[in-house]
């Protein structure tokens, strides 16, 4: 049982490396439009590639999906999309900055960036899930979130198609939930639904 006050949500972050993406889609057409938070996407991308990623996303929910832009305003029931090749930073709590300092554990976008980031502008209103891949990115992330009082959500190492990312998570830092992809949806609905006070 997860001890913790949703009521005062500001934002759903989610990363992923290789694997992440089925999951994804398969969470997504399940996730209310009504969230009444934004959820930023970071996965790992190759510069060259996915670059129709957006409207492969669009098609998998019904809330509104943006590829980040430097300056974006961050916006509540909308998915942001971490573009290749940049870091993904918030430069206040409703505006997005893309950054091309060095990659990070080989990554551009880096998970713990923007998982870091999140945290220094929400608090304890960050929420943070880590999904399958296969290198060390994500886990120093959840830790500063952990260290602010954020919750801290990790796929079971067991579903995942690459489990390197969520056992590293899990060895460095003590999850609040870990949880399989049929039941992300409905925690992610349920953590809006309890937000909102309904």
């Amino acid at each position: 049982m997860i001890k913790y006050d949703y009521r005062n949500i500001g934002i759903l972050m989610i990363g992923g490396s290789a694997g992440s993406l089925k999951v994804l889609f398969d969470l997504l057409p399940d996730l209310d439009e009504d969230l009444g938070f934004p959820i930023i996407i970071v996965v790992h991308r190759k510069a060259a590639a996915d670059s129709q990623l957006e409207s492969v996303f669009e098609k998998h929910t019904k809330l509104k999906v943006l590829e980040i832009e430097d300056k974006m305003s961050l916006e509540p029931n909308t998915i942001y999309l971490a573009p290749a090749d940049y870091h993904v930073l918030l430069e206040t709590p409703t505006e997005l900055a893309l950054d091309y300092s060095e990659k990070l554990h080989y990554s551009r976008p880096s998970i713990d960036v923007t998982f870091q980031s999140g945290a220094e502008m929400f608090g304890e209103r960050v929420v943070a899930m880590l999904l399958s891949g296969a290198n060390h990115d994500g886990a120093q992330g959840l830790k500063y979130i952990q260290s602010v009082g954020g919750l801290v959500i990790i796929q079971d190492p067991e579903t995942a198609e690459v489990d390197f990312m969520p056992r590293e998570a899990i060895a460095k830092v003590t999850a609040d939930c870990i949880i399989k992809p049929t039941e992300m949806a409905k925690f992610i609905n349920k953590l809006a639904k309890t937000a909102n006070n309904k």
